[in-house]
């Protein structure tokens, strides 16, 4: 019997399989398992000792744990629907725009096409307490006496941090929902205007729907970049004041590598996984509905 011929398209993809091996499944499957051991980065021994399900049950009843699930989702809800709010509005002026419309789309994907340590290091400085733009552009118009410690005080961090995101993923919006404004087909418009529908109405019940595909197809990638945040909290505030700003992805990473637990950070990391999920999941249903009601589905 001869072995039957490996296809050609197999031999190709082969490369491609062993570095995704290599870079994404070998590291997954090692950090699922070191979630069921004590595993710790001065102690290496203790990859090997296994006590099942222990860093679940320490998680779950970890009281810190679920203040920064609390903080993770506070934030990410607040961000998204502010970033929805900004982005349809700039999209709305942008469509409206006859003149240089090209270099104005061009002028505000600036901030998404910079590193978020990058952005994170820019919103540092502009909030310093003792340097910063924001405290000296306040005094110098009377606003205030004295210097805001934007990122010592708990709310004006968050508050700091959130104004950060936005700024940086407020574009994500804006292009998809430009982008859905032009995908509109005038024959609606044009019947309510013969109708004598207002603005508003045209917009409620014809822009609005037709857009509720890309609203959520934006808001699906962006629940999951901003329920992985890590850059820009740890760089502008490291989880501070007194863990007021920890998120989930700061915890983890102070627990694996300042603490040196990377068993229990490990399965922290899969616990949260459970966030990025459920939010995938609710905008995936919306967008079906969404598309459902336009007749896209298939």
């Amino acid at each position: 019997m001869t072995l039957r011929r490996v296809p050609n398209w197999l031999v190709l993809l082969m490369p491609a399989i062993f570095v995704i091996a290599a870079v994404v499944l070998v590291p997954l499957l090692f950090s699922l398992y070191s979630s069921f051991t004590p595993y710790k980065l001065t102690r290496p021994s203790s990859l090997w000792r296994w006590i099942g399900t222990l860093n679940y049950q320490k998680i779950l009843s970890d009281w810190h744990f679920w203040t920064a699930f609390g903080r993770t989702v506070l934030f990410l809800t607040i961000v998204l629907n502010v970033e929805l709010i900004m982005g349809l509005g700039i999209a709305l002026v942008i469509n409206r725009i006859t003149w240089g419309q090209r270099a104005i789309r061009t002028i505000i994907m600036f901030p998404m096409m910079f590193s978020p340590i990058l952005v994170g290091f820019q919103f540092k400085f502009i909030f310093n307490d003792n340097i910063g733009l924001v405290n000296n552009t306040l005094q110098s118009l009377g606003v205030s006496d004295a210097a805001w410690p934007w990122l010592v005080d708990a709310k004006l961090a968050m508050f700091s941090i959130m104004f950060a995101e936005i700024w940086m993923s407020t574009s994500v919006f804006a292009i998809l929902i430009l982008a859905g404004l032009y995908a509109i087909p005038r024959d609606p418009l044009e019947a309510a205007e013969v109708d004598g529908c207002t603005a508003w109405q045209k917009f409620r019940h014809i822009t609005l729907p037709f857009l509720m595909p890309f609203i959520f197809i934006a808001m699906t990638i962006r629940s999951l970049d901003v329920a992985r945040a890590y850059d820009i909290v740890q760089i502008m505030t490291g989880g501070g004041p007194a863990r007021r700003t920890e998120i989930l992805w700061t915890m983890m990473s102070r627990t694996g590598y300042v603490d040196a637990r990377m068993g229990l950070a490990n399965a922290m990391g899969y616990v949260s996984i459970l966030l990025s999920i459920v939010f995938t999941i609710y905008f995936f249903k919306k967008l079906s509905a969404a598309r459902n009601e336009l007749g896209m589905g298939g």
